[in-house]
């Protein structure tokens, strides 16, 4: 690998290593900072296990101009999801969690109101019907595990559970994250930790702890106008209070208000939003299952992980087609499928990867997956949110740039293919 330092701004620059082949990834990652108003970044590839690219760079924080530096982490969003999923697995290839079994058989108190067939499958694929809460959250409870675990078991389903599937984008955390605690005896956090992230050698935290404050690149959010309040989504936001978006996008105390930014919300155990960490964490997290599962889960229960469990053509959260494997998004091409891409460009509202990956997409553009045909495991983290749904031109341009390294040639057919 050769070393890489360039000056993107005044005060910024780009720097890390890249292996002979994958030139066109570090030129889309400058090319963020250039023109598509990168703040602060990582991006890291690894293939075979071995690491062909690891970049950093801009600012971790524009308002003290501290420089992003090969440590510096931020909150991941919904790319905890794909960490809270792979402790599940785990647990499944042991032989402790059948996630075709009724939940009711570890957590009794879920199987209320018409959820007593709803199995950790369906809580993973986002088919178990409890996308969101219908009753205020407490803001004082907005972040107690009891709290959300016990309002959850007693909520009714939204729909017939199984039948259809909406993403539950923050109560993903609480159901699937209660299994791993039911099943293991340890809290989230502490099992992802104590099993996968310190066993790999990754810098990933569900529920960060003090002394790796200092290191956090604060978010920026993307503000939306009301102009923009033009799919499906945004409309229900905007004028449905009591949709599933909006009770999804609203309905979760503190967090919405920018609890990404504080102590508090970091510090807590949310295993769908909160984990902080950076694209090295996500590419390392990812490495095993893109070589044969490694020490982490079987041949058997990889092959299950990486298959379509639920899809459609209607989101019930999302209002867009989605893909989802189990506690993982595939890819998902709605370049044509929604509103999003003509309002704030072609990426956004998909992730387009190649046909056995499987990974998660995080609030605001960050990324991580692994492609298990290729050996290869990405990772995108940055502090800049950028629109829309899924993905955006940011972190689509260095997956893509990725993909043609490997000799791809297309992603017409909505996945990558050679």
């Amino acid at each position: 690998m050769s070393a890489l330092k360039e000056k993107v701004g005044d005060t910024s620059i780009v720097e890390g290593k890249v292996a002979p082949g994958f030139d066109g990834v570090a030129r889309a990652f400058i090319d963020n900072f250039r023109v598509n108003g990168e703040v602060g970044a990582s991006v890291c590839v690894t293939l075979g296990g071995e690491t062909k690219v690891d970049l950093w760079g801009g600012l971790a924080n524009p308002k003290t101009s501290a420089p992003w530096t090969r440590d510096t982490v931020s909150v991941v969003f919904s790319c905890t999801k794909g960490a809270t999923a792979i402790c599940a697995h785990v647990l499944s290839s042991r032989g402790q969690l059948d996630i075709d079994a009724p939940v009711k058989e570890r957590w009794p108190e879920f199987a209320a109101r018409g959820k007593e067939r709803v199995t950790t499958r369906m809580m993973l694929d986002h088919s178990a019907a409890v996308p969101a809460l219908r009753d205020p959250v407490d803001k004082e409870s907005s972040y107690d595990w009891h709290h959300w675990t016990s309002r959850l078991a007693a909520e009714a389903p939204f729909w017939e559970p199984g039948t259809r599937n909406g993403y539950h984008g923050f109560t993903f955390g609480w159901t699937v994250g209660e299994m791993v605690r039911r099943v293991s005896g340890k809290s989230l956090g502490t099992f992802f930790q104590d099993e996968i992230a310190r066993p790999l050698g990754v810098d990933f935290w569900i529920g960060l702890p003090e002394a790796i404050e200092p290191r956090v690149a604060p978010i920026i959010p993307f503000v939306y106008a009301a102009k923009d309040a033009r799919t499906p989504f945004m409309i229900a936001l905007a004028k449905e209070p009591q949709s599933i978006p909006a009770l999804f996008y609203f309905n979760n105390g503190r967090w919405r208000s920018g609890g990404a930014n504080t102590r508090e919300g970091r510090a807590a155990e949310i295993g769908a939003a909160n984990g902080v960490t950076n694209a090295r964490g996500l590419a390392g997290m990812y490495a095993p299952l893109a070589n044969g599962g490694g020490a982490l889960v079987d041949k058997a229960t990889l092959a299950r992980m990486s298959e379509v469990s639920m899809a459609t053509h209607d989101d019930a959260t999302l209002r867009i087609p989605t893909r989802f494997a189990l506690g993982f998004m595939k890819s998902m091409d709605n370049r044509k499928r929604s509103l999003a891409p003509q309002i704030w460009g072609e990426a956004c509202d998909s992730v387009i990867m190649g046909p056995t990956a499987f990974g998660h997409v995080g609030a605001g553009g960050s990324l991580g997956f692994a492609d298990p045909a290729n050996g290869l495991s990405f990772g995108y983290s940055m502090n800049r949110m950028g629109p829309g749904l899924l993905m955006n031109e940011r972190g689509q341009s260095l997956v893509d740039a990725t993909y043609r390294a490997l000799g791809f040639a297309s992603k017409d057919a909505g996945i990558w293919a050679r």
